[in-house]
């Protein structure tokens, strides 16, 4: 019989810098109000000249050991989830073996956009319930400032930068029911072109800069997210009434609170940081997660679903009881 795979352990790593919006108003037409009226963010991290998606993701990874109380003999796998990796190869999870020092198992990056935190847990909850791997670190992180066109006024105010990991592990008899219960994954290329980045290494005639038609991508995102967390609890066995908690990509107050809605879930069921930490893509889960379960919210025999939308089109959920 195929084992179920434990979340046993989650952490973040935010950049130094925080840039309010005051701040960008300073040099983009924009303000404050604009910007929370429409996103509800307030701030966002954005990354040094030595914070690059390996580095961050490197602290993030330490972070989800510590919290599991486990050590890097442990790692027989790294799933790295990014959209802005420290270069075209190696891998950027490899770089995070690397700076841990995991001398044993394999890695690879996993590129899905926002979505790309739910497309890792997925591998990662594959491999050990196959047993291919025992002890597996799950990461997002991401360097979106890096990628923005600082210029447009309706991208640029949306992203931050950061990392959130998970270690996952087979669970033992003293877990019960804990463990990922389900993930479902989606895309649809034919969307590709609402939200992309317009360049690449394979591609040097590009300016390598994000681009977003804000309102198909809004209109896409409640619809598909609402119906692959239904996907999931249908596929359990649950409903509505049965989450404890929703932690959502943080894309938008706007799409977290129409969320929150379609299923019922009072605003205290709800984890949000898009307001402190923007859209930090591959990172925006892990990191909301990291959070909710290190202040407590998040307790033991919680039933935890997490959904993501980013560019390709993808999106995804995870059902999982912590």
């Amino acid at each position: 019989m195929a084992r179920r795979s434990v979340i046993a352990g989650v952490g973040g790593y935010l950049p130094k810098r925080i840039v309010t919006n005051d701040e960008l108003s300073r040099t983009i037409a924009t303000t404050d109000e604009w910007i929370q009226e429409r996103t509800g963010i307030k701030q966002r991290h954005i990354a040094g000249p030595t914070e690059t998606c390996a580095f961050m993701g490197a602290r993030a990874a330490a972070a989800a050991l510590a919290h599991a109380g486990a050590g890097t003999e442990e790692v027989d796998a790294v799933i790295l989830a990014t959209a802005t990796p420290d270069q075209a190869f190696p891998a950027s999870a490899l770089r995070v073996q690397a700076e841990l020092g995991i001398t044993r198992g394999f890695g690879f990056d996993v590129s899905a956009a926002c979505s790309g935190f739910i497309y890792a847990l997925a591998m990662a909850d594959a491999v050990v319930r196959t047993g291919q791997a025992t002890g597996v670190l799950v990461i997002g992180s991401e360097v979106y400032s890096r990628i923005m066109n600082w210029a447009d006024r309706g991208t640029c105010v949306l992203f931050g930068d950061g990392a959130g990991a998970a270690f996952v592990r087979p669970g033992t008899d003293r877990d019960g029911a804990r463990g990922i219960l389900s993930t479902h994954l989606h895309a649809q290329g034919t969307l590709g072109d609402l939200l992309y980045v317009d360049g690449a290494v394979g591609r040097p005639d590009r300016s390598g800069q994000l681009v977003m038609n804000g309102r198909e991508v809004f209109r896409h995102a409640v619809a598909k997210l609402a119906a692959v967390v239904d996907e999931a609890l249908a596929a359990n066995g649950l409903g509505h009434a049965d989450i404890d908690w929703l932690v959502p990509h943080q894309a938008n107050r706007r799409i977290i609170d129409a969320m929150g809605r379609k299923l019922d879930l009072p605003s205290e069921q709800v984890v949000v940081t898009v307001d402190r930490h923007a859209n930090t893509s591959a990172a925006s889960v892990p990191l909301a997660l990291a959070e909710a379960c290190g202040d407590g919210r998040i307790k033991r025999g919680d039933l935890v679903v997490m959904e993501a939308l980013g560019g390709g089109m993808t999106w995804g959920s995870a059902l999982v009881r912590f």
